[in-house]
């Protein structure tokens, strides 16, 4: 079995890049939710560049593995595809709740 030291420079490469990446997206996503004074405009960090920090992590873990073990795996691809999926869709679900809230408070008001 190999190990990180033994792996060729053209799967480490890409993997710290990837990583780097994916924190820095992280981070930004992270930021934007901490930073932004309202709810619409704070869900729009990590909804985008979350996904995609945590979709570049994934694909890191895939190329390093994937050359740790001489053989393709596609777990965390699996896992990537789960997520680019699902996590748009919850952070539109989440707004159009918060839509219907604040008109239906303004309704009541009325």
């Amino acid at each position: 079995m190999n190990t990180a030291a033994q792996l060729p420079a053209w799967i480490i490469v890409p993997v710290i890049l990837l990583l780097l990446l994916g924190s820095v997206l992280t981070v930004i996503g992270a930021l934007g939710l901490v930073r932004l004074p309202h709810f619409m405009q704070r869900i729009h960090g990590p909804a985008i560049t979350i996904t995609f920090g945590a979709g570049s992590v994934l694909i890191a873990s895939m190329l390093l593995f994937s050359g740790l073990q001489s053989r393709p795996v596609i777990h965390e691809l699996l896992i990537t595809l789960f997520i680019f999926m699902t996590a748009p869709v919850s952070a539109m679900l989440v707004m159009r709740a918060a839509v219907y809230r604040n008109l239906r408070n303004r309704k009541n008001k009325s």
